[in-house]
């Protein structure tokens, strides 16, 4: 049985995207530069042409990594999902630190999406494991580096 990879549609547009440069853009000019660096001669001590053949070799995977994650996603559209107050998949939250009164808003989105600098986290991070489920006005404790920490979750969105 396959699992199915979570992602918003945000998330699955962004892959399309990296998907498309690959192969229609870096993998030909890969080609290119192999195909040149063969005309220099001599293979074995060809540095032009050993570093255009791993570029090449990172870039397949690269497309290999992507085609399957496209074909087992799970495309979730938070949009149409009635908002109950619950933290899911795709919604973003804002949470009360209780220790230092800090707020921050979160939006809890796959792993290949997460970028913590832009508040979207892995729904496989610590935090993210700790506010699924929860409910607004929910004490929400998650395991730190530096011990537990108590979140209040004040709001819960689904845009």
């Amino acid at each position: 049985m396959v699992n199915l990879i979570p992602m918003t549609i945000r998330g699955a547009k962004k892959l399309r995207k990296e998907l498309e440069q690959l192969k229609n853009k870096k993998r030909p000019r890969i080609i290119i530069e192999i195909a040149k660096a063969r005309e220099h001669g001599d293979l074995k001590e060809n540095a032009e042409y050993h570093s255009a053949r791993e570029e090449q070799s990172f870039c397949e995977g690269r497309i290999k990594e992507i085609e399957l994650k496209l074909s087992h996603c799970q495309i979730i559209d938070i949009t149409k999902i009635p908002n109950d107050g619950r933290v899911v998949f795709g919604s973003t939250v804002t949470v009360l630190n209780i220790k230092n009164n800090e707020i921050f808003t979160y939006q809890i989105v796959g792993d290949d999406e997460s970028d913590f600098k832009k508040n979207l986290i892995s729904i496989n991070s610590p935090m993210s494991r700790g506010l699924i489920g929860k409910n607004i006005n929910t004490i929400a404790t998650i395991l730190t580096p530096s011990g537990n920490v108590e979140y209040k979750i004040l709001k819960v969105d689904y845009v």
